[in-house]
């Protein structure tokens, strides 16, 4: 249920609501994401650290405020599917984007380990809220055992991660692509960013300013998708799997074509798949936040089917890093092309589920 009464209002208007908080989350998400990177250099937290958790829950915001107030207006399948179909429309966006790195595959010249492990990690929570939503989940405290034990593994996947670094158990083999792109980005020397002279203070502030508009943006798209999905007959699960997904994922497209253009390839999937991890930890929010059962139990077959394609997706995507084949189609890499194909096919039949 709406906490403000849409109704009477008429569906262009809902429409443009949606377009105009999109862009105010657009907006808000790129500078946020700015704001951390300087914040990272002039703390002295390190880029790892603060990407995984700070960028991650940043840029995570849209999806957090959208899912926490569909929650709490009674839409629980809107948060859930809103979450977890960020999960897939995050890593489709990511798969478009390829085709702006030029010839070579994404998946290619990006040779870090770490993306392995994010990547394996990523599909380890997917598989366990999949299973919670399967079979049903069970309430403790008032949020449910597969809810609670979301953010207990991503604590784990932070630790694994922070561990990990400096660390190359598995080294993979040099590639011509790879040399040239690092070359490419060495030659590019980036500008320094006028926001390094500002104090610790102004860029908290900055920041805290940035999350409110993304606060406030996200409490009226939630109200907007969910009008939108109830009206013209698309449903709550596909409104959320994919108008807020695509809305609340901006920040992310954003930062992966910022980095694309820098030729900072391994920094745009780390950004992807951290965002992934923080997204479906943020499920137990959902669950605290909603007065009714845990909201994996009441998820259903929608729900399980978005889970199950971030789990698709990523198995894609971990191939091509594995395998690392230089095979493209057109500017795209095969994986790219596969990942794309497949997020369209699935979002073909969820929308028979709908």
């Amino acid at each position: 249920m709406n906490v403000i009464d849409t109704a009477q209002v008429p569906l262009w208007t809902m429409y443009l609501v949606f377009g105009v908080c999109a862009v105010a989350v657009w907006l808000a998400g790129t500078r946020l994401a700015r704001y951390a990177n300087v914040i990272a250099v002039k703390s002295g937290l390190g880029h790892v650290t603060v990407g995984m958790v700070l960028l991650g829950g940043i840029t995570s915001l849209p999806e957090g405020a959208v899912s926490v107030f569909s929650a709490a207006s009674g839409a629980p399948a809107l948060a859930v599917n809103n979450l977890l179909g960020g999960v897939a429309m995050q890593k489709a966006l990511l798969a478009a984007v390829d085709g702006f790195i030029g010839r070579d595959a994404l998946t290619v010249v990006s040779a870090s380990p770490i993306l392995l492990l994010q990547a394996t990690l990523t599909m380890l929570l997917l598989v366990v809220a999949a299973f919670a939503i399967a079979t049903g989940d069970f309430p403790l405290l008032g949020i449910g055992i597969g809810a609670w034990s979301l953010p207990a593994l991503y604590l784990f996947s932070l630790w694994m991660i922070s561990r990990a670094q400096g660390r190359q158990p598995w080294v993979p083999r040099e590639h011509p692509a790879l040399r040239d792109a690092e070359a490419t980005a060495a030659a590019r020397e980036p500008q320094a960013d006028p926001l390094h002279a500002a104090s610790m203070r102004s860029l908290v502030l900055r920041t805290t300013a940035g999350g409110a508009v993304i606060l406030v943006a996200g409490f009226f798209l939630s109200q907007a998708g969910e009008a939108i999905g109830t009206r013209t007959g698309l449903g709550l699960g596909f409104a959320g799997a994919v108008l807020l997904a695509f809305a609340t994922s901006l920040p992310e497209l954003s930062t992966v074509v910022s980095a694309m253009r820098l030729r900072q390839h391994e920094m745009a999937i780390s950004d992807i798949l951290g965002t992934n991890l923080f997204n479906v930890a943020l499920i137990v929010l959902v669950d605290a936040v909603y007065a009714g059962p845990p909201v994996l139990g009441e998820a259903g077959v929608f729900s399980l089917g978005l889970a199950l394609l971030g789990v698709l997706l990523t198995v894609i995507f971990l191939i091509g890093l594995i395998e690392r084949r230089n095979r493209t189609i057109g500017r795209m890499g095969v994986d790219s092309f596969f990942i794309l194909l497949a997020y369209l096919g699935a979002l073909f039949l969820l929308y028979q589920l709908r």
